[in-house]
């Protein structure tokens, strides 16, 4: 999902990059100084910083070169400090250290927030969506085409009910399970970058992660974002679906991001009930209200497939999708481009 109908489409687990560009503060002033044309004397500052295995690229514009800077410096703080929490690599986070033991004492109140909307997420979609799917993403990590007998045992440890959530601890209700929020801790991550820069007063804001976005505000125009739906085979030169964007997050989950054979019909989006990739879907677009919402509902409908996707996000209050299937064929939610 970008802005640009030429955008690449490499990705490094399922982002290439993470790009926040807040423009204006509290008053709008940035649109009326004329932020884009050159007319300007607004400060800018700027900041790289690798988190959760991309890189966030922050671009703040203000009147005042230490506000801005000020912005990025608390902005980062806060996504650092969530990586530190729900990132499955690092030795020291809650994540890591339940699939090391099977259980988590007194769990944070972010992790227990991501991991609640994973299990509504799990519900609605009759478990398509399922945190405790990492054994399987493993495996097929390590072959093509497992055995069917490793497939089967390592099947039976991938299950969200097994997935014991209170306040107070978390734990497996299974053996050899395993979880990873890759597939909506980012956009949780996300939601909070947004959030530290509203706080501060930056309330015109556009979020890209290869893929995934958020905008709030409009254009320095006055109109809403033009964003264009990446055809999911580049051999296609079909002109780029595009639809107007304002107040939504938006999020694309493809079989091209990750595959795991030449031929793309296995990829990092697995069916649980499987142990494979949905052989219809090639990729799915969702707006929803926040990052993390659209983020989960896309993996889930890519699981899916074209009609239960459908009704699952016609269930959903304020959430649209654009699917296309292998044969590039689309569909949409009724009120997609409205």
């Amino acid at each position: 999902m970008t802005e640009s109908p030429s955008a690449s489409s490499k990705t490094f687990n399922r982002r290439t990059f993470l790009q926040i560009v807040a423009v204006a503060g509290a008053a709008g002033a940035c649109w009326q100084l004329g932020l884009f044309n050159g007319a300007s004397r607004l400060a800018v500052a700027r900041r790289s910083q690798p988190i959760m295995g991309t890189y966030v690229n922050l671009t703040v514009y203000g009147k005042n070169r230490d506000a801005c800077e000020h912005a990025i410096d608390t902005t980062l703080a806060r996504m650092l400090a969530l990586e530190g929490k729900l990132s499955r690599h690092m030795a020291t986070s809650p994540v890591y250290q339940l699939n090391q033991s099977g259980t988590l004492t007194a769990p944070g109140k972010e992790l227990l927030e991501v991991l609640q909307l994973s299990r509504t997420l799990s519900e609605k979609s009759d478990g398509a969506f399922d945190v405790t799917m990492l054994p399987l993403l493993a495996l097929h990590s390590e072959q093509q085409y497992p055995d069917p007998a490793r497939l089967q045992q390592t099947k039976n440890g991938v299950d969200y009910q097994k997935l014991m959530v209170s306040e107070t601890e978390i734990r497996f209700d299974a053996p050899n399970m395993a979880i990873t929020l890759d597939g909506i801790g980012k956009g949780y991550i996300v939601d909070q970058g947004v959030a530290a820069l509203k706080e501060q007063g930056f309330q015109q804001v556009y979020v890209d992660a290869g893929g995934d976005l958020m905008v709030t505000g409009s254009k320095p125009d006055g109109s809403p974002w033009r964003i264009g739906i990446m055809n999911p085979r580049k051999e296609n030169t079909a002109k780029p679906v595009a639809f107007d964007v304002t107040e939504r997050a938006v999020a694309t989950s493809g079989d091209y991001f990750q595959a795991f054979t030449p031929d793309l019909k296995n990829h990092h989006i697995i069916d649980p009930h499987t142990g494979f990739s949905s052989p219809e879907l090639a990729s799915c677009t969702v707006t929803a209200p926040s990052v993390m919402l659209a983020d989960g509902l896309a993996t889930a409908v890519m699981v899916l497939g074209r009609d239960k996707g459908l009704e699952l996000l016609e269930s959903m209050d304020g959430c649209e999708g654009y699917l296309i299937d292998k044969e590039l064929n689309s569909s949409h939610t009724t009120g997609f481009f409205s």
